[in-house]
């Protein structure tokens, strides 16, 4: 899980995505593959595989990435009306070990998901 992903070349500027925000913190940009009418990604520059794999460290930036998926939904058109989700490991679905937040909305969205 240590090797590099497109997340950390997206990150980097080494790989192309429709980005919708970016701070020094973070990034948010479109899915390639949505799962919804609204589908971004919100990354954190720095490369933390799993969220499971944060640290005490982490937690100021583990909040700035709540609030940015906030500001990119409203951003977006979603208002209130959308989902975070975030895949730990491969049993839940991840497949990019690179921590990531989906921010889904612009449908109504069923209970429970998956």
């Amino acid at each position: 899980m240590s090797e590099d992903t497109i997340f950390g070349k997206i990150a980097r500027g080494e790989a192309d995505a429709k980005i919708v925000y970016e701070d020094d913190q973070c990034l948010a940009f479109r899915d390639m593959f949505p799962a919804a009418p609204m589908h971004i990604l919100v990354i954190p520059r720095k490369p933390i595989p799993r969220l499971c794999d944060a640290e005490e460290t982490d937690a100021a930036l583990l909040g700035h990435m709540m609030l940015v998926a906030n500001k990119v939904a409203e951003q977006e058109g979603l208002g209130d009306k959308f989902r975070l989700v975030i895949n730990n490991g491969a049993g839940a679905g991840q497949s990019v070990f690179h921590l990531h937040m989906h921010i889904i909305g612009g449908r109504d969205l069923s209970w429970p998901p998956g």
